[in-house]
C-alpha cells in the first residue's frame, strides 16, 4: 500500500470565474462564523459567478486541530464526500467548545485522546470515519493544505484570497451583503 498513488481531497463549491480561497481552522470561533455565511453568500452571488475553495488550516493553539481536520477530510473521502465534509464542518461548529480547550491549554479535553475526538465527531455526524481517517488520501490532503498555506504566507484564520491574492478586506464579522458587493465589483472589473 505504500506505493499507492494518493488523491488529495478538494472542498470546492461553485463554478464561477472568480476564485475565492478561504483558509479556515474548524474550531476557531471566527471561522465558524465564516462557515455559516458561505452557503448563503454563494446562493446570493450565484454559483456560476464564484468558485469557493475551503482550505483547512491547522493552528497549533487549537490543540486537536489536525485530528479534527483529518475527520473532515475522512468524511470527504466517503460517497457524496463534499456534502459529508460540509456536514462535519457544521457539527464541529455547533459543538465547537467540546472540541476545544479552555484558554487553549486546559479543561476536560486534556484527558481526551485522538480516538475520543474522532468518536465524538462520528457520534454527532452519524458517519463512520475510523477507516477513512487512516487514508493516505487524507494525509496527502493535509500536506497539500499545509504547503499551500505556507506558500501563500497564511497565518490567521479565516484568511481570504481572491483570484490568488490575499484580500484583507474580507472578514468573518462582515455582513454577507458586504461580501456580495465586493465580489460583484471584482466580477465587473474582471469582465471589463
Amino acid at each position: 500500500m505504500a506505493n499507492r498513488a494518493t488523491k488529495p481531497v478538494s472542498l470546492i463549491w461553485g463554478t464561477g470565474p472568480l476564485k475565492l480561497d478561504i483558509f479556515i481552522e474548524p474550531t476557531c470561533p471566527f471561522c465558524v462564523r465564516t462557515l455559516g455565511k458561505i452557503k448563503p453568500f454563494l446562493s446570493e452571488v450565484g454559483e456560476s459567478n464564484v468558485m469557493i475553495e475551503l482550505h483547512l488550516h491547522s493552528q497549533p493553539w487549537h490543540l486537536f486541530s489536525p485530528v479534527i481536520m483529518r475527520s473532515i477530510l475522512a468524511a470527504a473521502t466517503l460517497p457524496d464526500g463534499k456534502n459529508k465534509a460540509w456536514h462535519v464542518l457544521e457539527i464541529i461548529g455547533q459543538h465547537r467548545e467540546e472540541f476545544e480547550f479552555k484558554d487553549h491549554a486546559s479543561g476536560p479535553n486534556m484527558e481526551a485522546t485522538p480516538n475520543d475526538i474522532v468518536r465524538r465527531v462520528e457520534q454527532y455526524s452519524g458517519l463512520s470515519l475510523q477507516e477513512a481517517f487512516k487514508s493516505q488520501d487524507v494525509t496527502a490532503s493535509l500536506k497539500r493544505y499545509a504547503k499551500f498555506a505556507r506558500q501563500n504566507g497564511i497565518h490567521v484564520s479565516p484568511t481570504f484570497m481572491v483570484n490568488g491574492l490575499i484580500d484583507n478586506r474580507f472578514s468573518s464579522g462582515e455582513d454577507i451583503s458586504e461580501w456580495v458587493e465586493r465580489v460583484r465589483a471584482e466580477l465587473k472589473n474582471k469582465l471589463s
